[in-house]
């Protein structure tokens, strides 16, 4: 691996929704303590969060926030299946992705930037659009060697999920704050030990 990650700027902004739709709608584990994602009248507002921010975008509708955290839990399964080094599976997860969002390529025009390649879906609303994009940039991913960049944290009672962006492909955590649980933890054991 060379000393820099390969995503391009586009990419990586989709793989960072990615991550943000996981952690922020998905059940399981945050820091240590067991996280129930936001459901009925809170879900839009929580996808809306996860999203970038974008001024001309109105509230996000109950049906796109289903939408969107029914494919947040098919993207959880897809950063699980790479960690647990079933890149197999990870890749019939992210097919099943792409066809189901019908993403397809297309070069836009920002103004004053040159033609770039963007992901849309089958139709361009919210939820198809991001689910259609985030399936791309996680296709690009593990039908690359930049799969083992996806992972989940290694944290004690944690499951958040990550794209590891160092250098050295060293990243083991979803945040500083569980890398400093650990470090703490090793610590106090390391302490206990030698006391």
């Amino acid at each position: 691996m060379t000393s820099q990650v390969m995503f391009d700027g586009h990419v990586a902004t989709l793989l960072d929704v990615a991550v943000s739709l996981v952690n922020g709608l998905t059940d399981g584990d945050r820091r240590g303590r067991p996280f129930t994602a936001p459901r009925g009248d809170l879900l839009p507002g929580a996808v809306h969060d996860a999203l970038p921010p974008a001024a001309d975008r109105a509230a996000v509708a109950p049906r796109h926030a289903l939408h969107l955290a029914d494919t947040a839990r098919r993207m959880r399964a897809v950063f699980d299946a790479v960690d647990g080094d079933r890149t197999d599976r990870a890749a019939e997860l992210v097919n099943g992705l792409l066809r189901d969002s019908g993403a397809r390529p297309q070069l836009d025009r920002v103004d004053g930037e040159p033609w770039q390649v963007h992901f849309h879906g089958a139709d361009d609303s919210l939820s198809v659009g991001w689910s259609a994009g985030c399936a791309t940039a996680l296709a690009l991913a593990v039908g690359s060697d930049l799969a083992g960049r996806l992972g989940v944290c290694a944290a004690p009672r944690c499951d958040r999920v990550y794209v590891d962006n160092s250098r050295n492909a060293a990243r083991h955590f979803c945040s500083d704050a569980c890398r400093g649980r650990v470090k703490a933890a090793a610590f106090r054991s390391r302490r206990s030990v030698q006391g």
